[in-house]
């Protein structure tokens, strides 16, 4: 098994709760709970991650080069080697995804300023693949990128349809990766784009 095929629990933005509301209704209190529980599996998932040899900001510097791989990759419309840094059914989906852009653009530019803005960690989750091996797992940490980005799309004649390359968009995508921990020389994946 190379992957599960989908995203665990996926991240989903929450409201902000007043005080009042949080720690004096039913609603409140059931959130609070719920916020607690991601937490801790989040807290989980990560100890378990760090057994491995995790650490966060090498782990930030390798997410940031597969952000720009990838998102390079499918501007250039390279689908053989976006294969190996994707998931199978994340590579389904931005197959199908560059396929329909090549039908409108034929030609895409697109760079990432560096250094990025900001990144972060979401959330994070196990996916046991064994009941009787809790070392069988799957780990996928939902990150948060900020980044400032250039792009430009032209169309067969080579005309500019969209966007300008010479100025700087602010973008916050959110990407998840995965890897399994129990494959020895796996590495991190995409493995699902949450729509922001």
């Amino acid at each position: 098994m190379t992957s599960p095929g989908f995203v665990y629990e996926p991240y989903a933005l929450r409201e902000p709760i007043p005080f009042w509301k949080r720690y004096f209704t039913r609603t409140g209190w059931r959130q609070t709970k719920e916020d607690i529980k991601s937490e801790l599996k989040s807290a989980y998932a990560i100890a378990k991650l760090r057994k491995t040899g995790y650490s966060k900001q090498k782990f930030y510097k390798e997410a940031v080069e597969l952000y720009k791989e990838i998102s390079t990759l499918i501007a250039n419309g390279d689908k053989t080697s976006l294969r190996k840094a994707v998931t199978e059914n994340m590579f389904s989906a931005l197959k199908n995804e560059i396929k329909q852009r090549e039908s409108i653009w034929s030609k895409v530019y697109w760079e990432l300023v560096e250094p990025i803005v900001k990144i972060r960690t979401l959330r994070a989750r196990l996916i046991g693949v064994d009941k009787n091996d809790l070392n069988k797992a799957f780990i996928q940490l939902t990150l948060e990128f900020l980044t400032k980005e250039k792009f430009e799309a032209y169309d067969s004649k080579g005309a500019v349809v969209a966007g300008d390359k010479t100025k700087e968009v602010l973008v916050r995508s959110i990407w998840v990766f995965e890897k399994s921990l129990f494959h020895s020389g796996a590495h991190w994946r995409l493995c699902g784009r949450i729509k922001v």
